[in-house]
């Protein structure tokens, strides 16, 4: 009884992993549909992306917060020492003045997860191949 009751709890706990890897995978046509919605009025990214009101989010994931050579950082970003990962940048985009206290980025936040797991999408295509 008890090692069927542990292998249950096994599977459920493998199954909500395996969930959770699929819903963080996001959906980049839906992403790319939100960028420039939510983030386009200050990020570019593509081919001819540059920095403006906020810096150009080609490669972000990797990248060193504060780094971009062609956007003027915050002092607060240039020494948060964040390397963007899909978790960092997550939780950046939910609360980013949380994050990065001293932040000029004016986004209040997203909350909704879906959304946010689709913008990592979409930017995950604008990576170094």
């Amino acid at each position: 009884m008890k090692k069927a009751a542990l292998l249950t709890f096994a599977l459920v706990l493998n199954a909500g992993a395996f969930s959770a890897q699929a819903h963080a995978a996001g959906d980049a046509e839906a992403g790319a549909k939100l960028f420039p919605r939510l983030c386009g009025g200050c990020h570019q990214v593509g081919e001819s992306a540059r920095g403006s009101f906020g810096p150009q989010l080609n490669g972000i994931f990797g990248r060193h917060s504060g780094s971009s050579p062609d956007y003027q950082y915050s002092d607060a970003m240039k020494s948060a020492g964040i390397v963007w990962t899909r978790e960092t940048l997550t939780a950046y985009l939910e609360a980013p003045k949380s994050v990065v206290p001293g932040t000029r980025m004016i986004f209040w936040g997203l909350s909704d997860p879906e959304k946010v797991d689709n913008l990592l999408a979409y930017l995950q295509t604008f990576q170094p191949q």
